[in-house]
C-alpha cells in the first residue's frame, strides 16, 4: 500500500455560535472531512483544543444482546473557548448528549471512514465542563469478543474481553481515541453473577454478589489502554504487588507458569527506577485473544498459549511488563512512533530475562528475534517504507505497523547505542528518559533530540547513526548477529541430522523452546515427507503441547504437504485464535489453489470463535490470495 499523505483541511475559529471545526460537523447538510486534520492522522480529536482529562463510566454488559450500553462522563480541560468537542466512535449508537447539569447538547455524528469510524462534535455551552454521552455499543463492537459458555475453559459462563489498541477503544467507549491524549478514569460496570468483572484499574479479587463493579485508574492513561474483561474467574496471588485471574481450571497453572512475576519486577525497578502503577496483575484469556499479550496497566491481558508448563514462554511476561516504562508510562504520540513503545519494550524484555537467566539465554532470544526479523523485511521488501522505525501511516490502519519491525528492529538500534555508550552510561539515559517524559506522549523527533542532548552530545557520528537506524529502511550493514553457544550445538546437531544422521540418533536431550526453535528454523520448505515423518518419530512435534513449537513445525508441515498433520493443524486453527500463529499458517495455506480450498473452509468453521481483528486480518489473507 502506498504511504501518500491525504489532503488535509484547515479549520476556521468561529463559525456563527460554533467553531468551524463543529460546523463542519453539525451545520444542516455538511460532512465530515474526509480525513483528520488533527495532529493524530487516526483521531478525529481535536485535544489542542478541548481535551478530555478524566473519564467516569456507567456501563451494563448484556451477554444476551451482546452490547455494553450506559454512559459516560467526559470532564474537558477547554484549551480554545470557542472550539466544540470532538470524538472518535465507531459504531456507537448515540442516545442523547448532556451537560454537567443534564441540559441536552447540539451534538452530530460525520459520515463513517472505514477503520477510523465517525467523529462526534458537540456544541458545547461557555460554562461547560463536562459532557455526558448515552450510548450503547453495537453487538459487532471491533474492540470485544463475547464467548458463549461453550468456547470458555469451564464451560459454564460467558466471557467478555476488549482489545483496544489500536483504534478499537473508540468501538466501545466514545473518547479522543489518540495515545497523546491521557486521562485518568472511574467506572461503574454491571455484569450477570457469578461473573466478574475486571478493568485496566484497580481491581477486586472475589465477585461481587450483586454484579457490580467500582473501578478507579488514578494515573493518566491513553483511551488504548482502556480493558475491561468479565467472566468466570479465580484470583491468585503471586507476590505483595502481583498475582494472576484466570478460569478456575487454568488459574493454579497459571499461578505456577508465573510464579517469576514479582523477581521480574524488582530487576526492571533496579535498571529503569520505581513501578508506578501500585499492582502487576495479569489476567490469562481464553484461547480466541488474538495476541500474545497487551500490556493494559494494572492488568495485563495474555494468551494461554504461554502456559507451556515449564516457564520457557515467559519473556512475554517480562515483554508486557516491561510497557509499565516504555508504552504506558512514556507513550508514543501516534502510531508513526510505535517502535518507541515496541522497540524500547523488547530491549527491556531482554534486559529482564538476562538478569533471570544468564546472558546465553538473552541472546536467544535476541538471535531468535534477529531471524523473526529477517523473515519480515523479506516479506515486506528490504527497500519497502514500512521497514523503517520512522514510519508514515496517514490514510492507513495503524495496525499496519505491528510488523516485527519496531520490536525487533527497535531493540537492535537500542542495544547497537548500548554497545557504543557503554551498558552503566545507556541504563543512566533510560532511566532519565523514563523520568522525563513520564505519563506524557513522545514522538520519534523528542527522542532524537534527548539522545543529543543527554547521551550524544559530543559524539556526531553516533547521532548520523541513529539517523540511519532511524530513517533507512531496512537494516544497516554492519548490524551484529549473536549465535550463542547454545544455539551453536543446535546448528551442529542440525548438520548432522541433514548430512544423514537419523533423527533419533541427535544429541538433543534438554534443549529448551528456545533451542528447539532454532532447530525448525533451519528447515528449508519443502521438506521431504519421509524426513518429517522421521523427525516427528523422534521428537513427537505434532503432538506437541507448546505452542511456539507446534505453531512452527506446522508451517513446516503446511509448506511440505506433510498430511500426517492434518488433523493437529486443524485443531489448532479451531482452538487459537493468536495471530502470530495464524496469520502464517493461513498464508502458508493460500500459497496453493488446494491449500487456498481448504484455508478458506477452515477459516468458515474457525471464525465464530475468532476476535473480530482476528477475523479482519485473516479474511484480508484470504482475500488477497484469491481464496
Amino acid at each position: 500500500m502506498g504511504t501518500e499523505r491525504r489532503p488535509r483541511i484547515r479549520r476556521g475559529r468561529t463559525l456563527g455560535a460554533l467553531g468551524a471545526a463543529a460546523g463542519l460537523l453539525l451545520a444542516a447538510g455538511c460532512g465530515a472531512p474526509a480525513a483528520p486534520d488533527g495532529p493524530d492522522p487516526h483521531s478525529w480529536s481535536h485535544p489542542e483544543q478541548v481535551r478530555v482529562t478524566h473519564l467516569a463510566l456507567d456501563l451494563e454488559a448484556d451477554f444476551e444482546a451482546r452490547r455494553l450500553s450506559g454512559s459516560v462522563r467526559l470532564d474537558l480541560d477547554r484549551r480554545d473557548p470557542g472550539a466544540p468537542l470532538v470524538l472518535d466512535t465507531r459504531d456507537l449508537e448515540i442516545r442523547s448528549v448532556r451537560d454537567g447539569k443534564g441540559r441536552p447538547l447540539q451534538w452530530r455524528l460525520g459520515p463513517a471512514r472505514a477503520g477510523l469510524g465517525r467523529p462526534l462534535a458537540v456544541e458545547l455551552r461557555p460554562e461547560t465542563r463536562s459532557v455526558v454521552v448515552a450510548y450503547r455499543t453495537d453487538p459487532e463492537a471491533a474492540a470485544l469478543q463475547w464467548l458463549d459458555p461453550e468456547q470458555t475453559e469451564g464451560g459454564r459462563h460467558p466471557f467478555l474481553y476488549s482489545q483496544s489498541q489500536s483504534i478499537l477503544a473508540r468501538s466501545w467507549i466514545p473518547c479522543q481515541d489518540t495515545p497523546s491524549v491521557r486521562a485518568t478514569y472511574e467506572a461503574t460496570v454491571r455484569v450477570p453473577p457469578p461473573l466478574m468483572a475486571l478493568m485496566s484499574a484497580e481491581n477486586p479479587t472475589e465477585p461481587a454478589p450483586d454484579g457490580v463493579y467500582r473501578f478507579r485508574m488514578p494515573q493518566p492513561i491513553p483511551a488504548y489502554l482502556m480493558a475491561i474483561a468479565a467472566g468466570e474467574l479465580e484470583f491468585r496471588p503471586l507476590g505483595p504487588r502481583s498475582g494472576v485471574y484466570a478460569e478456575p481450571e487454568v488459574v493454579d497453572r497459571a499461578a505456577r507458569e508465573f510464579a517469576e512475576t514479582e523477581e521480574m519486577m524488582a530487576v526492571a525497578e533496579s535498571l529503569y527506577g520505581p513501578y508506578r502503577w501500585g499492582r502487576y496483575d495479569i489476567l490469562v484469556l481464553p484461547p480466541s485473544f488474538p495476541f500474545g499479550g497487551m500490556e493494559n496497566p494494572r492488568l495485563t491481558f495474555v494468551t494461554p498459549t504461554v502456559l507451556a508448563g515449564d516457564r520457557s514462554l515467559t519473556a512475554l511476561v517480562a515483554h508486557e511488563l516491561a510497557h509499565s516504562w516504555s508504552g504506558n508510562l512514556v507513550t508514543n504520540a501516534t502510531w508513526n512512533d510505535f517502535w518507541l513503545n515496541e522497540g524500547f519494550t523488547t530491549y527491556i524484555e531482554v534486559r529482564i530475562m538476562e538478569a533471570l537467566r544468564g546472558k546465553e539465554y538473552a541472546d536467544m532470544l535476541r538471535a531468535l528475534g534477529r531471524h523473526a526479523l529477517e523473515e519480515e523485511l523479506d516479506r515486506l521488501g528490504r527497500s519497502s517504507p514500512d521497514t523503517r522505525l520512522a514510519l508514515d501511516l496517514a490514510g492507513r490502519d495503524p495496525d499496519e505497523a505491528m510488523t516485527d519491525v519496531p520490536y525487533e528492529k527497535g531493540r537492535m538500534f537500542l542495544e547497537r547505542l548500548e554497545r557504543r555508550f557503554g551498558r552503566r552510561a545507556f541504563d543512566a539515559f533510560l532511566r532519565r528518559y523514563f523520568d522525563a517524559f513520564a505519563f506524557r506522549p513522545v514522538t520519534t523527533k523528542d527522542f532524537r533530540h534527548f539522545l543529543a542532548a543527554h547521551l550524544a552530545k559530543d559524539d556526531p557520528e553516533a547521532l548520523e547513526e541513529a539517523e540511519l537506524w532511524i530513517d533507512m529502511p531496512g537494516l544497516p550493514e554492519d548490524s551484529p548477529e549473536v549465535v550463542p553457544e547454545a544455539f551453536a550445538r543446535v546448528d551442529r546437531q542440525f548438520e548432522a541430522w541433514r548430512s544423514g544422521t537419523p533423527a533419533d540418533r541427535l544429541d538433543a536431550g534438554g534443549w529448551n523452546t528456545q533451542q528447539w526453535l532454532r532447530f525448525l528454523g533451519h528447515l528449508e520448505d519443502p521438506v521431504p515427507v519421509d524426513r518429517m515423518a522421521e523427525l516427528d518419530a523422534a521428537f513427537h512435534f505434532t503432538d506437541s503441547a507448546n505452542a511456539e513449537i507446534l505453531g512452527a513445525w506446522l508451517r513446516h508441515a503446511v509448506r511440505s504437504r506433510y498430511r500426517a498433520a492434518d488433523a493437529r493443524l486443524e485443531e489448532f486453527l479451531l482452538e487459537v485464535g493468536r495471530l502470530k500463529f495464524l496469520e502464517p499458517l493461513y498464508r502458508d495455506l493460500s500459497a496453493t489453489e488446494e491449500g487456498r480450498a481448504r484455508a478458506r473452509a477452515l477459516f468458515e468453521r474457525a471464525s465464530p470463535r475468532y476476535h473480530p481483528i482476528t477475523r479482519a486480518a485473516i479474511r484480508k489473507i484470504l482475500n488477497d490470495a484469491g481464496a
